[in-house]
């Protein structure tokens, strides 16, 4: 879409500081629009070791977590999936004799080093999530105890009929074993195919790769042709028995899970575009081989948060975050991602012995099912993001995006500000084309408008705003459309009461407050700074 915009400053009296973006269109389905979004596109990611902690058991179970994860369902007809997986499920073992659903054992220094299931866990899987939960099981590969993958794949079989879309053979592996992509798929391919065999599996029911590394580039270097990733994977024969059926890479843009990089995850760099599309543009290459080899939903963010290492206190856990989260799932998905599952958990010592955070539950978390050393049961302003993400799907289930501004640059990628983003990342629009409507390609659906200002509760100036000029993308000049707003008092707000989605918070997991809908004429829509509105055609 070749789209001119004017980007200016107003007057004095407004700061200097407002912004004003025209989308001249055209308003019909660009070329460079996804495939059909999946319905589960916003899932999760639970961390084995702390999965019984957020859903509960069947005794006690956590009314937290069922209401957040059912408010997701209620707006899209399904519910969103559930990987359970991490680091710790390459540490985990079954069984069956366990009177409880889940032992974790940790030594005297604090370390979680194993942790064993039994039929309790599956149980809690079962009756515990949304009803129609489809869940991914993460197997253990690092012990290299095949016998013992085997018998947790085959206890979630027995344990969650109808419910397994696919199990994964170990978690990010590029991290261990010294695995190449050769040795890695030798293993696996054998591991799917036997393990397919003895579950008489008819249809592939793998999910391959849960890498961890970045892209490395420039590509098609020795040092990037040498990693371990879905299509080295696939290259090396991994699927020879057919036995994929999608694939995964991990995406954690910051980290502290050192000192150097934790330098540099702070919040002004979270909440910008620029440096989003930038990141997620390194795996496009990947996605692309992907798609051709496996099909077009094939390619998913298996495990993916803002920053490494359970995030950071006054980073991961504010509204930020929440423009992140809403920034990250649309960016990646009109690049063809399928789902991206948001992981969920607690700092382990195994994964860094520099890390900055120690103890209870991640600063990244969308919500706290239970108390814990790192605050009370709450939820968090990024779990408002998701319910976004969910109100603009919907019930269609033929919906595809495009990033409409800052658009992209012929090779694919993202435009930066050095290719013509005078909003400095900024300013965000994306498109949604309904294609079961009868309008559906000549105009959007929907649109999501971000404008990533960054404004902090805390300062003492005025506002700034941004006026979006959708007129070009109404069928008419005087059309009425219907808006909706994510908001907070500023991009630092940590309290789920201090957030809104359509008006309403969400602190207990059930809606509170009057449901708000505007009604907008004249094709102009004002963003605040660190907000993000849906617009509704």
């Amino acid at each position: 879409m070749n789209l001119a915009f004017l980007i200016f400053a107003l007057g004095a009296s407004t700061l200097a500081s407002d912004l004003s973006l025209t989308a001249p269109g055209p308003p019909s389905l660009p070329d460079t629009a996804s495939h059909a979004l999946h319905p589960s596109l916003a899932s999760f990611s639970f961390e084995t070791a702390f999965f019984i902690s957020y859903v509960g058991n069947k005794t006690n179970p956590n009314s937290l977590t069922r209401n957040l994860l059912q408010n997701i369902k209620d707006r899209v007809g399904i519910p969103a999936e559930v990987r359970i997986g991490g680091i710790t499920a390459d540490s985990t073992f079954w069984d069956p004799t366990l009177e409880t659903a889940i032992f974790n054992f940790v030594d005297d220094s604090g370390t979680l080093i194993n942790t064993t299931i039994g039929w309790q866990f599956w149980d809690a899987a079962r009756e515990l999530l949304p009803e129609g939960t489809q869940i991914t099981v993460n197997l253990n590969l690092e012990s290299l105890n095949y016998t013992g993958a085997l018998a947790i794949a085959q206890s979630a079989t027995q344990g969650l009929p109808d419910q397994v879309a696919a199990f994964e053979i170990g978690n990010e592996p590029d991290h261990y074993l010294s695995f190449t992509a050769q040795s890695y798929s030798d293993i696996w391919e054998s591991w799917s195919k036997n393990i397919s065999s003895a579950l008489n599996f008819t249809k592939p029911k793998f999910q391959l790769a849960a890498t961890a590394d970045d892209p490395l580039w420039p590509y098609n270097t020795a040092a990037a042709d040498a990693q371990l990733d879905c299509v080295s994977a696939l290259d090396a024969g991994v699927d020879d028995a057919d036995t994929v059926e999608w694939c995964s890479e991990h995406t954690y843009q910051y980290s502290v899970c050192d000192p150097t990089r934790a330098a540099v995850a702070t919040l002004p760099n979270l909440v910008n575009h620029t440096r989003l599309a930038e990141y997620l543009d390194l795996w496009q290459p990947r996605i692309q081989s992907v798609r051709r080899q496996l099909g077009s939903q094939t390619f998913v963010i298996g495990e993916f948060n803002s920053i490494s290492c359970s995030g950071r206190d006054g980073v991961s856990n504010t509204f930020g975050q929440a423009l992140w989260l809403l920034d990250t799932t649309f960016y990646a998905a009109s690049i063809n991602v399928s789902r991206l599952y948001i992981h969920q958990g607690g700092p382990l010592a195994l994964q860094s012995a520099t890390q900055l955070n120690k103890g209870g539950l991640s600063f990244y978390d969308l919500w706290y099912p239970i108390d814990n050393s790192n605050g009370p049961v709450q939820v968090f302003p990024s779990y408002y993001a998701y319910l976004f993400v969910a109100d603009t799907i919907g019930s269609s289930r033929a919906l595809r995006i495009a990033n409409i501004y800052p658009g992209r640059q012929s090779n694919g990628s993202t435009i930066t500000p050095a290719e013509g983003d005078t909003s400095e990342g900024q300013l965000v629009i994306y498109g949604f084309w309904d294609e079961s409507l009868s309008s559906g390609t000549n105009f959007p659906a929907r649109l999501a408008l971000l404008n990533l200002q960054l404004y902090n509760q805390t300062q003492d100036d005025p506002r700034p705003v941004a006026f979006f000029n959708i007129s070009s993308f109404l069928s008419s000049v005087d059309k009425q459309v219907s808006v909706r707003r994510l908001q907070a008092p500023g991009a630092d707000t940590g309290s789920a009461n201090g957030t809104q989605w359509a008006g309403q918070t969400f602190e207990n997991g059930i809606p509170s407050g009057t449901f708000v809908e505007e009604k907008v004429r004249g094709g102009i829509v004002t963003v605040e700074a660190s907000s993000a509105v849906l617009v509704i055609l």
